[in-house]
C-alpha cells in the first residue's frame, strides 16, 4: 500500500492531543469493510469518461459540511429526491444521461483558514478553536477540542447513510413511470411547478408511447426504474482516507467514497493530498480558482494523472461571476495545449467565488442567486467559445424546506429574509427552489446551445435574473 503521502507535508493537518488513542481508531478503521466497492468506482470512471467526450453530463451536488445529525430519513430521502428532479430537468434539455454525485455519506470535514476563532459567551469574548466538521470536533464550544472517535462516528455515519440511500433506490423510489409521484407540493413558485408539470406529462407521454409499441423493456435492472447514483466527499482527512485504502486486482482504491476532491488548500504539487491521490484509482476533483496559474494546473494533472486517463479528473472552476471572464479561458488554453486535452471533465462551481457577508445579519454569510446563475451561464458560454464544454456542475445545496440562506431566486429572498431559517454551520446552500431554478436554467440553456440557438440561451439568462 502507498503511504509515501506521510513523507510529505499535509496542510490542514489536525493535532490530536492523543496520538496513541489516534493511531488506535486508525488501525480499527483498516479492519472495517469498504463504504463502497472498486466495482462501483469503476463504473462511475466509464460514466466520467463519457461526460469527458460530452456524451453525459455530471451533476454534483449536496451540504457545504454534512453533520451526524443529517443522517435521518427525512433528510436524506429530501437530498435524493432534489438531486433526481434537477437530474431529470437537465436530462430533459441536454438529451443525454446525467451523472448523479452526491456530496454526502463522508462530508463531514472542512478546511478552515484559521485554526481559531473569537466567539462571543456570556463571559465575553473567547478564542477558540475552530469548527473543523463533525469527524473532528463539534460545533459547541465544549467540544472544540479534536477527538480520534469522530473518524470512527464519520465512519458509522457514512455507512448508515448509505445502507438508506441503497435500499431506497432499490424501493423504486427514482421510477420514471411515475414522475407526477416525486413530491413538489411545497414548491411555492407557479412557474417552477408548471415546467415541472411540463416535463412530467412529455415523459408520461413518451412512455406510453414506448410502451404502446411493446418496446418498454421489463426487469429490476430497467434504466427507468432506478439509477446509479455516487458518493463523493473532500479528501481532507488523509488518516481516515488512507485507513479506507484497499489494495485489489484491479488496483488501489480509496473506499470511503467513490470520487475525492482536493480543494483550493490541499492541491499542492508537493503536498501530501496530491501525493496521495495519485496512488488511487479514484476519479479526483481539483478545485480551480484564481490562485493557481495555468501551468500549475498542468502541473497538477501530470502528477495526478501522468498517463492521461479519461474521466480520471474532474476539474471544478471556482472563481466568482467577476473573475471567470478573465481566468477560465486561460486554463481552458493550458489543459487544451496539452496531453491532457479532452481528458477532463470541465465541471462550474459557482458557489465558492460568489460568498459575500450579510450586511444586516453581522457573521451570516450569504451568496447572490444572480451571481451564480452569472458565472454558470458565463461557464457554458466560455466553454463553447474556445472550443471546449463544460462537463458538469458543482453545487452547495439542501433539501430542506424553507432554508434561507442565499438571496434571490424564484422565492425572492432578501438580505432581510436571511435569518428566518439560516442553518447552516459552514457556507451558505441553495435552497430547494432556487435549486431547481438552476437546474431549469441549466436544461434550457444546454438545450439552446444544443440547437444553436445563441439567442435563446441569452434570453434565459436575461429571464433568470429578472426573478431577481
Amino acid at each position: 500500500m502507498n503511504e509515501s503521502w506521510r513523507q510529505r507535508t499535509v496542510a490542514q493537518n489536525v493535532n490530536y492531543p492523543d496520538e496513541e488513542q489516534l493511531n488506535s481508531v486508525v488501525d480499527q478503521l483498516k479492519t472495517l469493510p469498504g463504504l463502497v466497492s472498486h466495482v462501483e468506482i469503476e463504473r462511475l470512471r466509464e460514466q466520467l469518461a463519457k461526460a469527458a467526450d460530452g456524451k453525459a453530463f455530471l451533476l454534483q451536488c449536496g451540504d457545504c459540511a454534512e453533520l451526524f445529525s443529517y443522517c435521518n430519513p427525512a433528510q436524506i430521502e429530501a437530498k435524493l429526491k432534489l438531486m433526481l428532479i434537477m437530474s431529470l430537468v437537465i436530462i430533459y434539455g441536454a438529451r443525454m444521461p446525467v451523472v448523479r454525485v452526491g456530496r454526502i455519506a463522508g462530508q463531514y470535514a472542512k478546511p478552515r483558514s484559521k485554526p481559531t476563532e473569537i466567539v462571543d459567551t456570556p463571559e465575553g469574548k473567547r478564542e477558540v478553536l475552530s469548527f473543523r466538521g463533525d469527524n473532528v470536533n463539534g460545533i459547541a464550544l465544549d467540544e472544540r477540542q479534536p477527538d480520534p472517535q469522530r473518524l470512527l462516528l464519520a465512519y458509522f455515519y457514512s455507512a448508515a447513510t448509505l445502507n438508506y440511500i441503497r435500499s431506497t433506490l432499490a424501493s423504486g423510489f427514482a421510477d420514471l413511470h411515475a414522475p407526477h409521484l416525486w413530491s413538489f407540493q411545497h414548491v411555492r413558485s407557479e412557474r417552477l411547478q408548471a415546467e415541472f408539470e411540463r416535463i412530467a406529462d412529455a415523459i408520461t407521454d413518451s412512455l406510453d408511447f414506448i410502451r404502446t409499441v411493446g418496446a418498454d423493456p421489463t426487469g429490476d435492472s430497467n434504466v427507468l426504474n432506478t439509477v446509479d447514483y455516487f458518493t463523493s466527499h473532500e479528501g481532507l482527512m488523509l488518516e481516515y482516507e488512507s485507513a479506507l485504502t484497499r489494495e485489489t486486482p484491479a488496483g488501489v482504491y480509496d473506499l470511503s467514497a467513490h470520487t475525492v476532491w482536493l480543494g483550493d488548500r490541499t492541491r499542492q504539487l508537493d503536498g501530501a493530498h496530491v501525493e496521495f491521490v495519485r496512488g488511487i484509482r479514484n476519479p479526483i476533483g481539483i478545485k480551480v480558482g484564481p490562485s493557481m496559474e495555468p501551468m500549475e494546473l498542468v502541473a497538477v494533472l501530470d502528477r495526478v494523472n501522468p498517463t492521461y486517463e479519461k474521466g480520471r479528473v474532474v476539474l471544478i472552476s471556482r472563481y466568482g461571476a467577476a473573475k471567470i471572464e478573465a481566468l477560465l479561458p486561460g486554463h481552458i488554453r493550458a489543459v487544451n495545449s496539452s496531453p491532457h486535452a479532452g481528458t477532463v471533465v470541465w465541471c462550474c462551481d459557482p458557489m465558492h467565488g460568489n460568498t459575500i457577508q450579510s450586511e444586516t445579519h453581522a457573521g451570516l454569510k450569504t451568496r447572490l442567486f444572480s451571481n451564480i446563475v452569472t458565472e454558470l451561464v458565463a461557464a457554458l458560454r466560455i466553454h463553447a467559445a474556445e472550443g471546449s464544454r463544460l462537463g458538469g456542475v458543482h453545487l452547495e445545496l439542501t433539501g430542506d424546506v424553507g432554508v434561507t440562506e442565499c438571496m434571490g431566486g424564484s422565492m425572492q429572498l432578501s438580505d432581510s429574509d436571511l435569518a428566518r431559517n439560516y442553518q447552516s454551520h459552514c457556507d451558505p446552500r441553495l435552497n430547494y427552489e432556487q435549486s431547481l431554478d438552476i437546474a431549469f436554467i441549466l436544461s434550457e440553456v444546454i438545450r439552446a446551445q444544443r440547437l444553436g440557438r445563441t439567442d435563446d440561451a441569452s434570453a434565459v439568462l436575461i429571464n433568470a435574473l429578472g426573478h431577481e
